[in-house]
């Protein structure tokens, strides 16, 4: 239902991000975490969900789910890798709370369910739900980010990034 959207402008490849997650999208600066705001991992954006599902956000391949299911790193097509870390320290968690629906090397499609995640546990237990979308192999692969901050409340399918890609 979702597609990845990769054109040729002039010769540049250009890939669409679609947000992985339902709720308020927010610059990655805004993070209260400095490796996301930082932007040491790499550049993106963040949600505040409004729904506990995560899902693909281009076509490509699982690369890693890790183990407490709070973060999963995603390949598109095009070869730009994405980390989708829901929530920050909720490794602490241990996976109570989160389910994988996917497993490591599994081709996906934009706006495939990849984990679900309970917004009441992890808010209980003290944790903030911000979500950090981040694309990681910036050096190699990324020439710009177009990031759409523009409207507040998005949709898992919403376009949050364009991406001009090397």
């Amino acid at each position: 239902m979702f597609k990845s959207v990769v054109s040729k402008l002039g010769g540049s490849k250009k890939e669409s991000i679609i947000s992985p997650v339902t709720g308020e999208v927010v610059d990655l600066t805004e993070v209260p975490d400095p490796v996301f705001s930082e932007k040491l991992m790499g550049d993106g954006i963040a949600i505040i969900p409004s729904l506990g599902e995560v899902c693909s956000p281009v076509d490509g391949e699982v690369v890693q789910i890790f183990e407490t299911k709070h973060a999963i790193s995603i390949r598109s097509e095009k070869g730009l890798e994405i980390i989708l870390h829901i929530g920050l320290e909720t490794v602490n968690l241990k996976g109570k709370g989160f389910k994988s629906y996917v497993k490591e090397n599994k081709k996906v499609k934009a706006g495939d369910k990849l984990i679900s995640f309970d917004l009441d546990l992890i808010k209980s237990e003290g944790y903030n739900l911000i979500t950090p979308v981040v694309l990681v192999n910036m050096d190699e692969k990324v020439k710009k980010i177009d990031k759409k901050l523009d409207k507040k409340s998005i949709a898992v399918g919403d376009i949050v990034m364009e991406v001009k890609l090397k």
